[in-house]
């Protein structure tokens, strides 16, 4: 399967022309119905028009039953054209969005992220409602078909009866459509900068929901209200301002119709009156007249729906065909290595240089939180090689080298606000479902009492990022997710910062009995962590200043003591 990353870029247009591609079969089975639909309606009043033709003409009560008959046929046709014709493009729009949300999202998900100025609610935005909106083209250009064939076998009935009407239809169809595009070009416009400030409304409410803890803890509601109403409002305001576009276009559309419409039905009355036709054309000219103001409203509105969906494809594209941040490697780290630090440079960090040999517990006690912040960023490779100087091995390997997939399969690290998932306990410790050391690590991040306290134990459910669990039982479901994954390196970012000091102390001992054998990094400040670990590196300014048991640090250097003992 090819990924995102290895396709071409796609512009908007591109994006478009992919959609219909894709539905050429459906869309023309859709056109065909459609145009039946749109050729039944059009035959209506045509039928109708013969009707009083030959009744005026032969009186003939056969003539009226056969009339009758293909007026029933026509019915008919109209009902299930119209009926299978949109449930054929109706499930290709659908389809279609689906598949454009899955790619916007596996683009999301991607484990190299991409150099894309969007936050991630406008992401959301993105890969629903423009993924929508992207792939109503496949109803779009049918319907435009339909609609042109409805007008152009209102046109020739017209101009079989006279020519002047079916001229008139012709040109007064090119002349509304031709004012229409012009007027749909500011929609596409004001729909662009609609679908941004919806996005960045719901990017906001993304950050605030994110900090919605914090913000009650220093009683910043209201400043963050006021916040997400400016930017809502503004959202609002261009709002309004596309609906004010779109009645305008709307209204123009209905007047020009209108105005089409009594053109045709003027001059079929004067050209009756001076005999120049018969009653029955006048009949159908009348009817025709009535009728064609559906399909030019439909002929009308595509040139909206088609700049719309422009739109929402060059929306799209920001995200397609935005870089990876950084190229990975094909490489694999060599089975049964360590990890290694040499000269990197980055943020806080200065010249830090270390090992960590393979089955070693190391902790390292950052005097400084941002550069413990900085060295997990650089391991879990948020930050890219390029982005820092020095090198990083994993398993012998540059980390430049490795793939991005291989390093995460080799080389694991929690981050201390991990993210809780809607779903079960089970789900957060496991979520493939593939682990074969959930109760072990359950019992090692001491989660026991939470599962006992619910009669589903690992299948109590979970609210969305843990909302009905206090903040120590998060940060041990997230520890017990980072130790079930049984990495060959696990790296774990203050694990323990929300846990009474008897906890904290229980789950030191049990990382240790569990990691046996394996390469387990801690950056922490716990004394329970740096007891339990081989031996504790002492990161001051950026650098390794120390390093030795945690036991000899406190009796032998007063600034540890200081800056670690609770």
């Amino acid at each position: 399967m090819t990924t995102p990353d290895t396709q071409r870029p796609r512009p908007g247009s591109d994006i478009l022309r992919t959609a219909l591609r894709r539905n050429v079969g459906a869309m023309a089975w859709g056109t065909v119905l459609m145009g039946l639909y749109q050729a039944g309606e059009t035959a209506f009043p045509i039928a109708l028009g013969l009707i009083v033709e030959h009744t005026l003409q032969h009186r003939s009560p056969g003539a009226l039953g056969l009339s009758i008959a293909a007026l029933a046929v026509i019915i008919t046709t109209v009902s299930l054209s119209w009926r299978f014709g949109m449930r054929v493009l109706q499930k290709a729009n659908t389809t279609e969005a689906h598949r454009w949300r899955v790619r916007v999202a596996a683009c999301g998900l991607q484990p190299v992220a991409r150099d894309v100025d969007l936050k991630s609610g406008e992401v959301l935005t993105i890969a629903t409602e423009d993924a929508d909106q992207t792939a109503d083209i496949i109803e779009v250009v049918p319907l435009l078909i339909s609609s042109l064939v409805a007008v152009l076998v209102a046109a020739v009935a017209l101009g079989v009866a006279d020519i002047r009407l079916g001229l008139l239809v012709i040109v007064g169809t090119v002349g509304i459509l031709s004012i229409l595009s012009v007027m749909s070009r500011r929609i596409g416009s004001s729909t662009r900068e609609q679908q941004a400030r919806v996005a960045r409304a719901g990017a906001k409410v993304a950050d605030l929901i994110t900090g919605l803890r914090p913000l009650h803890g220093f009683g910043g509601n209201h400043a963050a209200f006021l916040s997400y109403r400016k930017v809502s409002t503004d959202a609002k305001h261009q709002a309004v301002t596309v609906a004010k576009v779109n009645g305008v276009y709307a209204g123009t559309a209905l007047a020009l119709n209108a105005v089409l419409a009594a053109a045709v039905t003027l001059t079929a009355g004067r050209l009756a009156f001076d005999g120049q036709i018969t009653i029955g054309e006048l009949v159908m000219a009348v009817g025709l007249a009535q009728f064609i103001m559906e399909p030019l409203k439909l002929f009308s509105e595509m040139p909206k729906y088609v700049m719309m969906a422009r739109a929402s494809a060059e929306r799209m594209a920001l995200v397609l065909t935005a870089p990876p941040v950084t190229n990975p490697g094909p490489e694999r780290p060599a089975p049964g290595a360590g990890l290694d630090i040499d000269c990197v440079r980055y943020g806080a960090l200065r010249e830090l240089k270390f090992q960590v040999t393979a089955g070693e517990f190391v902790a390292i006690a950052a005097y400084q939180p941002r550069a413990a912040a900085d060295l997990a960023s650089i391991l879990a490779v948020n930050t890219p090689p390029q982005a820092y100087e020095g090198v990083v091995r994993i398993g012998g390997r540059e980390i430049a080298d490795l793939s991005i997939e291989a390093v995460r399969a080799y080389m694991l690290v929690n981050p201390y606000d991990g993210e809780i998932f809607a779903g079960t306990l089970r789900t957060n410790i496991d979520p493939s479902g593939t682990s074969r050391t959930v109760s072990e690590a359950v019992e090692a991040s001491m989660l026991t009492d939470v599962v006992a306290l619910h009669r589903a134990g690992l299948d109590h459910a979970v609210r969305d990022r843990g909302a009905n669990l206090s903040g120590g039982q998060r940060q041990r479901l997230s520890l017990a997710r980072a130790l079930a994954a049984d990495s060959d390196i696990l790296v774990l970012h203050d694990p323990t910062t929300a846990v009474d000091a008897v906890t904290e102390q229980l789950v030191a001992r049990n990382i240790a009995e569990l990691r046996r054998g394996r390469t387990t990094v801690v950056l922490t400040s716990s004394p329970a962590l740096l007891d339990a670990a081989d031996r504790v590196l002492v990161l001051d300014d950026g650098a390794v200043v120390a390093e030795d048991t945690h036991r000899n640090l406190l009796a032998t250097d007063e600034g540890y003591c200081l800056a670690v003992a609770r």
